[in-house]
């Protein structure tokens, strides 16, 4: 009986990095921002204001530092992974969808 109740519970001294968990947030908020900004920008016919290209650069500001933060986060020993891993994949995207932005706002399609 005492070894199937062992069996379920895993004893270990790992904890969630708060580096892992800020990028995490970060990744969050500038992927909102990026995708409240195309969605009103859409809605406008795709015309953009100073505000829209302000929240954008801030976004990228958070999604450069959610990244650097998830990676110095993953390199930590004896942690969890799952936020900084998250946090990694969330500021990708967010990197990733203002280049194409950028991109096609130059070069066009």
């Amino acid at each position: 009986m005492w070894n199937m109740l062992k069996k379920n519970y895993m004893f270990t001294n790992k904890s969630h990095p708060e580096r892992g968990i800020m990028s995490t947030i970060l990744g969050i908020l500038s992927d909102g921002a990026i995708g409240l900004a195309v969605f009103s920008s859409f809605k406008a016919d795709g015309a953009s204001s100073a505000r829209l290209a302000c929240a954008v650069i801030l976004a990228l500001v958070f999604g450069i530092a959610g990244l650097v933060l998830g990676i110095m986060s993953r390199l930590e020993k004896d942690r969890f992974y799952f936020f900084p891993n998250l946090g990694i994949i969330l500021n990708s995207i967010a990197v990733i969808a203002i280049a194409y932005i950028l991109y096609v706002g130059v070069f066009g399609l």
